[in-house]
């Protein structure tokens, strides 16, 4: 008996306690949202040199240095940091040897560049050998100031949400209280870049890299939107 009396006893407790954690408090759900769009400001470029023969005569090769020479000068002449540049990966990593076996063994280079102005970047494929150049691709882009923009757009998506719980809690007559629940919704679009490029010059022009023209490069817009709902007290 004095069992049944104790598990009784412990189960009136629980419903008990479980009553009092029951939230009894009057709420409205809303949400706000906020959005933007930026242009990308930092794009990150693969660029490819290979080296090419004159007119198929093993004699007039344009060798990777002159390429490479070709691509450093006009990466200083328009004033972008050399460590902007890296070399990502090489044709063969033993292509000294593989020249020595085959004197028509062409070698290429893939190098990865940092740019935050399209205009230079035009400047710089401009500058250097078309044939010379196997393809140019854009690995990423991103915006400089993405974290502070982010913030920025959360506030105004809460601030939103609050707007308009409180003049629906006005419509029925309430007052809005303070907030219980608040969830983001993350929207973040990151679109792949559309471009014109007119580099795949391996065999689309003939002339000097002066009549190549430059590769144009169009970009769609960052957008971010953020939605926000919140759970307000009515009071």
């Amino acid at each position: 008996m004095k069992k049944l009396v104790a598990l009784a006893f412990v189960a009136l407790f629980s419903m008990s306690a479980m009553a009092q954690q029951v939230d009894m408090r009057r709420k409205i759900s809303v949400s706000g949202s906020a959005e933007t769009e930026v242009t990308p400001d930092i794009i990150y470029l693969s660029i490819s040199l290979k080296e090419y023969l004159k007119d198929n005569n093993s004699k007039k090769k344009v060798d990777i240095t002159t390429l490479e020479n070709q691509l450093f000068n006009a990466i200083q002449s328009a004033g972008i940091p050399k460590e902007n540049l890296m070399i990502n990966n090489l044709s063969s990593y033993n292509y000294a040897t593989e020249k020595k076996k085959d004197p028509d063994f062409l070698v290429s280079k893939q190098y990865r560049l940092k740019v935050t102005d399209l205009n230079k970047w035009n400047a710089i494929i401009g500058a250097v050998d078309p044939k010379g150049v196997a393809y140019t691709n854009i690995d990423s882009y991103d915006y400089s100031k993405i974290e502070a923009l982010k913030k920025e757009l959360k506030i105004k998506a809460i601030q939103a949400a609050k707007a308009k719980g409180a003049y629906m809690a006005e419509a029925l007559g309430d007052h809005l209280g303070s907030a219980i629940d608040v969830q983001e919704v993350n929207n973040e679009n990151y679109p792949q870049p559309m471009y014109r490029a007119n580099v795949m010059m391996k065999s689309a022009y003939a002339g000097d890299a002066a009549e190549a023209p430059a590769p144009e490069i169009d970009f769609k817009k960052i957008k971010l939107n953020y939605v926000v709902n919140v759970v307000f007290e009515l009071k």
